[in-house]
């Protein structure tokens, strides 16, 4: 079990040069877990979620529905949700700082109450994401929006129907969305949707709940519900961590196994990680084998919405660019500010160049151990995995980062071989 409180200065301890081999079974998803909990709010009834990772964001989102008033078991990745005491319609800024999907709580409140209150989210560390996209469904639907002392005060007497275009591509918008209008009898359109699979499974519950949904390419027509049914639901695997794991196996010259996966959603990543030279079997729909193959060759990747290559990996995908025989070159369209992680790489011996969205990667013979600070929760596995292929030993800092989004993930690499610890924070 994750402390909220005790792992914000935890560092990994890593001596590199092992191949990694073995077994790995991966967890289920942390963004489409967040999501799921918190459309409980749209019903009166139990709900059951299965498959759920125990991370700090999980527990960040089992605090808010608590707060908010629900009643929530957490017991070997099940949680129970008993959202019928739920009698608070405000997110306060102490938790929405923390985790930003907090805004996720706007449509299911104002569904709910007809009123939401929520603090203004902060940018983070990768860049500023707006909720203009958010706001606006919002007010088609006829909600009244005020900002007040730093929070988003929205009130809505009926839910209107719907017909709106997404400016941009956006998934926490798609699902605000998705979640406001399935409580609304009268057909809506949404256009230009998010298609990621972690939305989709967000879509599969509402359709559990009673909302009927269909998606054709990227639009989205709903019927909703006024009164929508409690769930239970097993979420996807993460395949942001499977992907993290392949690089892994593959950086190490190793050999792994990956159970408890979903192939279909791992497209763009197999063909890069193919592209780059690995030995990639599938064995099934739930599971494939990566083998390190002769040396590692350059690539050219450019971040894209699903089903595009994702930008929650291009931070891995960079380590392994690093020592690839060549120049790569990987262009970030999603966020303005995802290159932290370069500074910490160069310092371990990589040579990289950025260029404003692009990095440009020559690859070296090798890296070099550190002491290297995490930015973010995919900055902290790209550390990592460089910490695994090191010569030496490297000191991740900060992985409070890893701790929000990878489910015990020193553990599952010393499993596979790895020399990996995990230390308290020293003493000063």
């Amino acid at each position: 079990m994750i402390s909220t409180t005790s792992y914000t200065s935890d560092y990994l301890v890593i001596e590199g040069g092992k191949p990694l081999k073995g077994k790995v079974n991966i967890s289920g998803s942390k963004n489409a877990s967040l999501p799921i909990l918190i459309a409980s709010i749209l019903t009166k009834e139990p709900c059951q979620v299965e498959n759920v990772p125990d991370l700090l964001d999980t527990r960040t989102t089992i605090e808010l529905l608590r707060h908010l008033g629900a009643g929530v078991e957490f017991k070997e990745e099940k949680i129970s949700i008993y959202p019928s005491s739920i009698n608070l319609h405000t997110a306060p800024d102490e938790i929405v700082r923390r985790m930003r999907a907090s805004v996720l709580v706007m449509g299911p409140l104002l569904a709910r109450f007809g009123r939401a209150v929520v603090s203004m989210p902060g940018g983070c560390s990768i860049g500023v994401r707006s909720i203009d996209q958010h706001l606006k469904v919002f007010e088609k639907a006829g909600a009244h929006i005020r900002v007040r002392h730093g929070y988003i005060d929205m009130e809505l007497k009926k839910v209107n129907p719907v017909e709106y275009t997404f400016e941009v591509i956006t998934v926490t918008g798609t699902e605000n969305a998705l979640m406001l209008l399935s409580s609304c009898e009268k057909r809506s359109i949404l256009r230009n949707i998010a298609l990621e699979p972690e939305v989709m499974d967000l879509v599969e519950v509402l359709r559990k709940m009673g909302a009927d949904i269909c998606i054709e390419d990227r639009t989205a027509i709903i019927r909703g519900s006024k009164e929508l049914r409690g769930f239970s639901h097993r979420v996807i695997p993460d395949r942001i961590e499977a992907g993290t794991f392949m690089v892994a196996g593959f950086l190490t010259g190793g050999d792994v196994l990956l159970e408890d996966v979903r192939v279909e959603h791992l497209g763009s990543v197999i063909e890069k990680l193919k592209e780059a030279g690995a030995n990639i079997d599938i064995l099934s729909l739930n599971s494939l084998r990566v083998r390190g193959g002769n040396g590692i060759k350059p690539l050219c990747i450019s971040t894209a919405e699903y089903p595009g290559f994702p930008t929650d990996m291009q931070a891995q995908f960079m380590v392994l660019c690093c020592l690839a025989d060549g120049v790569s070159e990987i262009r970030e369209n999603i966020f303005e500010n995802r290159f932290q992680h370069v500074a910490e790489l160069q310092r371990m011996g990589a040579d990289i160049h950025v260029r404003g969205r692009t990095a440009i990667i020559r690859g070296v013979k090798k890296l070099y151990g550190a002491d290297v600070y995490s930015t973010d929760l995919r900055a902290s596995a790209s550390l990592v995995l460089a910490g695994l292929v090191a010569e030496g030993k490297t000191v991740v800092k900060d992985i409070y980062h890893l701790d929000r989004g990878y489910e015990r993930l020193e553990e599952k690499f010393k499993g596979l071989g790895a020399v990996v610890e995990r230390q308290p924070p020293r003493e000063v």
